[in-house]
């Protein structure tokens, strides 16, 4: 794409996009504090926690690479407005186990709970392929690492007040009035998508290779790259044992004692820092010297989190959150624009979806280690030894890739 817009929010089907993107956050991080709130008030097993992220995360992860497929072989708006029905079906299903007119016993509750978090999961399989897809279609090339911070953004702003919010709401009236919440959201997401008015790029020839071959061929891709490939692992592992987001609760209710919406304070707070680290990234997008910085945002990461998990006041944990966020949001953006930029054109989809696995790992079975590491070894223990592996992580991805450390994003070709 060699016209356009110099800068990506200048195009005015991206910012529709962004702001769909907006609302689904904003609807899922509502859902997913509710959702983590519910399951520790009635089982109080760290354990319950952790099966929230598995049952997002098998879905998510085991449709990927066929979802990166289907969106290069189709139009990633329709499979993006897919995405948003089904985490509407999700957020449905949720008020309607919730309203009491329905009667459902709290202990049959937790089984649909968990069944929501796997529609949400199913559909999230397809949102980043199709969304990786479409940007490039919208913004000239040489918008994509602002583009990048653009989304990055927008999902944080939506972590910053959905997690405050349906905290605050869940402690005032409950679990319906978020989940209504939720569905209003959807519907506001699918009104603003579909205004985009996008024409998709000519149909792809239609290739001899099997469906399993063009599925995986986006996995031999990043294997095959020694930037992408370090650049996703250093950030699956590094939040996969570092990520504490899955079991605040536990901080919340035993150790901080700040109860529901406090927990919704202490969700926010990795959110705010990031909205803080996305807003410096649009105004200084981090072209040059993009690995050094990755691998410095990374360490910081883990510090903060084993500071966390030692303190005992609440304004000093919500500040090392804040800052924690603000590391990751600054990874965020430089990995993002690093798989935009790196995508062959007619690959964006599948390179797009392992990126999504390798996040998928790290997020939703991150918090299921975090569940299973805080059963076995304790709350506090269990962040400080993730925090101690994420930084181990770094300097494996220091020593594994010496283009890494040196990579200037201006430098990248796909």
């Amino acid at each position: 794409m060699s016209a356009g817009p110099r800068s990506a929010f200048d195009a005015p089907d991206f910012r529709k996009l962004t702001g769909a993107r907006f609302l689904l956050s904003f609807a899922l991080q509502v859902q997913s504090l509710v959702m983590a709130w519910q399951i520790y008030a009635i089982k109080h097993d760290p354990l319950a926690l952790g099966l929230i992220g598995l049952v997002e995360a098998v879905p998510a992860l085991t449709l990927a690479l066929f979802a990166g497929d289907v969106v290069d072989r189709g139009n990633p708006l329709t499979i993006y407005k897919g995405v948003i029905v089904g985490a509407f079906a999700s957020a449905a299903l949720l008020l309607a186990v919730n309203l009491p007119m329905f009667h459902v016993p709290e202990a049959d509750r937790v089984f649909w709970i968990y069944a929501a978090g796997f529609i949400a999961g199913s559909a999230r399989g397809f949102s980043q392929p199709a969304t990786y897809a479409l940007v490039p279609q919208l913004v000239p090339r040489e918008s994509l690492a602002h583009s990048s911070a653009w989304i990055t953004t927008a999902f944080q702003l939506a972590s910053v007040i959905g997690p405050g919010l349906g905290g605050v709401l869940y402690a005032w009236r409950g679990a319906t009035v978020p989940y209504g919440l939720d569905c209003a959201l959807l519907l506001a997401a699918a009104f603003c998508a579909s205004t985009i008015r996008f024409s998709p790029s000519a149909p792809r020839p239609k290739s001899a290779e099997s469906g399993w071959r063009r599925a995986t061929s986006g996995l031999r891709f990043v294997f095959a790259d020694d930037v992408l490939l370090p650049a996703l692992a250093l950030d699956m592992f590094a939040v996969l044992f570092g990520g504490v987001e899955a079991i605040l609760p536990i901080f919340a209710a035993d150790i901080l004692k700040i109860g529901a919406s406090g927990l919704g304070l202490l969700q926010a707070a990795p959110s705010l820092g990031a909205l803080l680290g996305g807003g410096l990234m649009i105004r200084r997008p981090p072209n040059r010297g993009a690995g050094k910085i990755l691998l410095g945002v990374v360490t910081g990461f883990g510090v903060c989190i084993i500071a966390f998990a030692l303190s005992r006041s609440v304004w000093l944990s919500v500040g090392l959150l804040a800052i924690a966020g603000a590391l990751d949001s600054v990874s965020m953006v430089i990995r993002g624009a690093i798989v935009q930029i790196s995508s062959p054109d007619d690959m964006r989809g599948r390179v797009a979806a392992v990126n999504s696995i390798f996040i998928g790992a790290s997020n939703e079975l991150g918090a299921f280690e975090s569940g299973v590491a805080a059963k076995l070894l304790g709350t506090v223990p269990s962040v400080v030894c993730g925090g101690i592996f994420t930084l181990l992580t770094v300097a494996g991805a220091a020593l594994w890739s010496p283009r890494l450390r040196a990579m200037d994003l201006d430098g990248l070709k796909n």
